[in-house]
């Protein structure tokens, strides 16, 4: 079941503390803090230009912070060594803005590509793994399909297949809604409720789109582009309701009042 009490002695799925991210002089956020509990759908959410999958890729190691840490369960991935950090990353699987899936494969050669990397099981075994993770997301019968061959929400689909192939217990996305007409956004929404509830999946989506916010975010933090740091930290909802900053506010409203 989703949101489950976690353990009194277990540390939270992640933590960022005091991240500062910056390109040279450039301060894009600061000081940054938030902690993500398992079965949470955290969205990091904001203006355009806040840092939003800036901060993604600092969390998954691709940006390198200028100060502070990100932790996994307890253990510092900033601090952490390359083996480590490719230990740590095999736990959590990610789906791109783009969906990066590889052209010059199948759908069924795409979502296998994780397990054929970093696992030792048979062709025939990855190939009926691969067919299992695609009917998870409702792509069962097209896994002979090229990408080029689908719609965009299926490419999504896909994609989301592909980083839960190796079961990881943390699934970050960047953006699923772009690209997609409101129907296909919706369904791609479901989906990613239905993988956290059934596979107790933490998800952390970076979304700026409304509609998402609210359908499956459980708790969330709000990066201020022009103060440069983090304004806000809770369930999105409660903070459109009850949020004393205008800038929070505004962005959940679109400068609506709610009442």
């Amino acid at each position: 079941m989703p949101n489950q009490a976690p353990s009194p002695n277990a540390p939270p799925e992640i933590e960022v503390r005091d991240l500062t991210m910056a390109y040279g002089d450039f301060v894009v956020q600061r000081d940054v803090n938030f902690t993500v509990n398992k079965g949470d759908i955290f969205v990091i959410m904001g203006g355009s230009g806040c840092g939003k999958s800036t901060l993604l890729r600092h969390m998954l190691g691709l940006i390198e912070p200028a100060t502070g840490d990100v932790l996994y369960r307890g253990e510092s991935f900033t601090q952490a060594d390359l083996d480590d950090r490719n230990r740590i990353l095999r736990g959590i699987g990610v789906l791109y803005q783009s969906g990066g899936l590889w052209s010059s494969m199948t759908l069924s050669e795409n979502v296998g590509l994780p397990l054929g990397e970093y696992t030792e099981l048979p062709d025939d075994q990855i190939e009926r793994l691969a067919s299992l993770k695609m009917a998870l997301v409702g792509l069962k019968g097209f896994e002979e399909y090229y990408p080029s061959q689908i719609s965009g929400g299926m490419q999504k689909r896909a994609g989301l297949a592909r980083a839960m192939a190796l079961d990881p217990g943390i699934l970050c996305i960047d953006e699923p809604s772009a690209g997609l007409d409101p129907i296909s956004s919706h369904l791609l929404d479901e989906l990613i409720i239905q993988l956290r509830d059934s596979l107790e999946t933490t998800v952390v989506v970076v979304t700026h789109e409304l509609n998402s916010i609210f359908a499956i975010g459980t708790n969330s933090v709000f990066l201020d582009a022009e103060t440069r740091t983090v304004t806000a930290i809770g369930p999105p909802k409660q903070l459109r309701d009850h949020s004393d900053n205008p800038a929070v506010r505004r962005f959940l409203t679109r400068g609506e009042e709610t009442g």
